[in-house]
């Protein structure tokens, strides 16, 4: 009979490892090579040009692949009326291009492009610019610089992306704790509470953002999620793959957990089913977010994982052993040898936190540069919120090893639940020596102190993870740069991008200017500014000058007479005379009184 369950758990447990195994594959197999939000990087027609003819389609290209949704690309006419003949699509099969046809007989006149593509990272970005056919009209259609996901639904799908954080952080602690701490049967059952806390929250928040994945990628409102055409046309795409096997992993997990009950999860074919169902839930974030994007993407994945896993297990835990010393009864207290098992694993998780952080940190970033960005000033928050919770964890450890001391001079006297002892003290006074005076108070003074400590550390723990969730959806700075390094794109026409950042020193005041220059040689050059804010949405001001400077020699500063196109500035009548290192200085005015002048070499060729 034993040998029969022997072999049926090998078999469930080779189930299991097959099933991971081609889920694992399913979000693999879309992970490559690119940057974090897409750029655009070349139109035709270009920006601001005037043609003769109309032309049959419009086609834009980005610097990196790019998803399409029915809208897309919208071209209006000068009275605001659409005059595209049929859906966007990638052009000549180029999955970072998109292009769409354009119905006969168009009429002289300024036409306005509106663009919004996803980006190999999953998230959304848009823009806007015009061209004219015959020549500039006085009217022409007016788009705003919209966000390009509605706020409501923006705001929706990072609180569920932070609850799907969290409940992850119980799923992974409360197991861990249980499994690696031994807190002890009356723990054990108090903690169970969180950890269906957690399981609840994870697959909540995952059907949740499957059904906002619509809206989200076709940018509209909230109802959206009613309607089942947008659902259908994502429910391929790589980041609903994830929650799809997210949803799988947890229907394992529950399965799991049904047939091993909290007191066996320390039991070795239990804890190896579910580390590898842990790994695979991790997975589910790595490969839909900024790891499966940019370089050294097998690194970053792996880092990611092992990030998340940490994160877990430190944060879930905190939570796991907060329950267990506040609702562990006076007959069968927490042990303070779990407390102490769970500081050790907790100082573990904090190395493997510290190790992965750096590199990720250096792979976003790039730059000491890209830390005065949106990116850069979350990451700096979030490394403040982690210190702060490093020395209130310095303080719980310091309680514990209080504890262990007491427990080793009195051990009668010490525990951690919520009685003074395993038993009831008597009620005649106890001859013999009393617990030493610590600096902190008597043992129950410690367990105050103990249960305050861990407390702090969870409330920075919602900062972080607030901070985490608010990193997933910020450029990172390196894919920046590496946009603005990218002078050439391969097929298309000579273009020359640059990013800019500003600062006015006021709120709202802070974001980058992103120019591109058309070929980017000497001559006649086509120019293109567009404004993104410190958060990555496209930014209004009132006024954009541009000027370039060859200092070498002497030459300038040349006025690009920018124009506002009604979301881009741009103008086509910049001449620069020479090759060489000009300085292009970009004067940004957010308000009336409140302006700032930043400059950028840029190289142009002969």
């Amino acid at each position: 009979m034993a040998r029969r369950r022997i072999t049926e758990s090998r078999r469930q447990g080779g189930a299991l490892l097959v099933v991971v195994a081609v889920l694992a594959v399913a979000l693999l197999g879309g992970a490559a090579p690119a940057s974090a939000h897409a750029v655009l990087t070349g139109s035709d027609p270009r920006a601001g040009t005037v043609l003769e003819t109309a032309p049959d389609q419009v086609t834009v290209s980005f610097n990196e692949s790019v998803a399409l949704a029915e809208d897309s690309v919208r071209v209006l006419d000068p009275d605001n009326r659409p005059v595209t003949a049929g859906d966007p699509e990638h052009a000549d099969g180029k999955a970072d291009t998109a292009r769409v046809p354009l119905t006969g007989g168009l009429k002289e006149g300024t036409y306005t492009v509106s663009w919004r593509v996803l980006s190999a990272d999953s998230h959304a970005v848009s823009g806007a610019f015009t061209f004219s056919v015959g020549e500039p009209s006085r009217t022409r259609a007016q788009v705003a610089a919209a966000p390009a996901v509605d706020p409501v639904v923006d705001i929706l799908y990072g609180i569920g992306r932070y609850v799907a954080y969290a409940g992850l952080a119980l799923l992974i602690g409360t197991v861990v704790f249980v499994a690696a701490c031994r807190p002890g049967d009356s723990a054990v059952r108090a903690v169970r509470r969180p950890f269906l806390a957690g399981w609840w929250a994870l697959t909540g928040s995952t059907v949740a953002l499957l059904l906002i994945r619509g809206p989200y990628v076709s940018g509209d409102g909230p109802l959206g999620v009613f309607d089942p055409r947008l659902l259908s046309g994502t429910v391929d795409s790589r980041p609903c793959v994830a929650l799809l096997v997210r949803l799988a992993l947890l229907l394992l997990v529950a399965l799991l957990l049904k047939r091993a009950r909290p007191e066996r999860w320390a039991d070795p074919r239990t804890a190896a089913a579910g580390a590898v169902l842990a790994v695979g839930l991790a997975l589910t974030w790595a490969a839909a977010e900024h790891a499966s994007v940019g370089i050294q993407v097998p690194v970053a994945m792996t880092s990611s994982v092992l990030h998340l896993l940490a994160m877990g297990v430190w944060l879930g835990g905190l939570a796991a052993l907060l329950t267990a010393l506040h609702r562990a009864p006076a007959d069968d207290p927490l042990p303070t040898a779990a407390v102490a098992r769970f500081s050790r694993l907790a100082v573990a998780s904090v190395a493997v936190l510290v190790a992965t952080g750096s590199y990720q940190s250096w792979r976003g970033l790039g730059s000491w540069e890209a830390l005065t960005s949106g990116y850069g000033r979350t990451l700096l928050i979030k490394v403040a919120a982690v210190l702060l919770m490093l020395l209130a964890a310095s303080s719980s450890r310091r309680w514990t090893e209080q504890l262990l001391r007491v427990r080793e001079e009195v051990p009668e006297l010490v525990t951690v639940g919520g009685g003074e002892g395993p038993q009831d003290p008597p009620r005649d006074p106890v001859p013999g020596p009393a617990a030493p005076a610590e600096p902190g108070g008597t043992p129950e003074a410690h367990r105050r102190a103990l249960r305050r400590s861990v407390l702090a550390e969870l409330v920075i723990a919602v900062v972080v993870l607030v901070a985490t969730t608010v990193l997933t959806g910020s450029q990172p700075g390196r894919a920046a740069g590496e946009a603005a390094a990218k002078p050439v794109i391969p097929g298309q026409p000579s273009v020359s991008l640059t990013l800019i950042p500003f600062d006015t020193g006021t709120p709202g005041g802070r974001g980058t200017v992103q120019v591109t220059l058309e070929p980017g040689l000497v001559g006649r050059n086509v120019v293109q500014a567009v404004l993104y804010d410190a958060d990555g949405p496209l930014m209004v001001v009132p006024e954009l000058r541009l000027t370039f400077t060859l200092t070498d020699e002497r030459v300038g500063p040349l006025d690009a007479e920018l124009a506002d196109q009604g979301g881009y500035w741009g103008s086509d009548s910049l001449d620069l005379p020479l090759a060489g290192t000009w300085t292009m200085r970009a004067t940004v005015r957010v308000s009336d009184i409140d302006q700032v002048t930043v400059s950028k070499t840029v190289e142009i060729g002969s």
